[in-house]
């Protein structure tokens, strides 16, 4: 860091302290209930998200995990057609 910042022997004003407002910990990571299942899919299809889980720096199961999901939630309680 060229720019460091240097104290400033200077009064602050009127201080206000706040409540801590941040959830402790192990609230912050919510675990949602999965279910492990064996699937195929086409191997084209696999390998597109293994290249662009790469290029993202992820995992090509998570991003398949979730179009799953955000399919799933967009049609969730919408009526079939007939």
């Amino acid at each position: 860091m060229k720019n460091k910042t240097k104290p400033v022997n200077e009064p602050m004003g009127k201080v206000k302290v706040i409540k801590d407002f941040l959830p402790p910990p192990h609230q912050l990571v919510l675990k949602e209930e999965n279910q492990k299942i064996t699937i195929s899919l086409k191997k084209e299809s696999v390998n597109f998200f293994k290249k662009k889980a790469k290029e993202n720096r992820t995992s090509y199961q998570k991003m398949i995990r979730q179009v799953i999901d955000l399919y799933a939630s967009r049609y969730q309680n919408r009526p079939t057609p007939r």
